[in-house]
């Protein structure tokens, strides 16, 4: 499983790397994407949900991550 770590990303958007992840792993691979900012990860759900690509949400006191598996 690939993790993509957002955390604490002040200088450009935690999307960026998220998305580029997705885009660049074989189809097949687990990605993990872990966020500490709410508006990030409800794009991020939404964006999935769009592309009907199932996902997995894990919530730990102030951090959020995203499981799935690239189509």
């Amino acid at each position: 499983m690939t993790t993509i770590d957002t955390r604490d990303t002040k200088l450009y958007s935690p999307l960026i790397p998220a998305v580029r992840a997705m885009y660049e792993l074989p189809r097949g691979e687990e990605l993990q994407i872990l966020t500490d900012d709410p508006h990030v990860f409800d794009h991020l759900k939404t964006y999935l949900s769009e592309q009907q690509i199932g996902f997995r949400e894990i919530y730990d006191e102030a951090e959020m991550i995203l499981q799935f598996t690239i189509p």
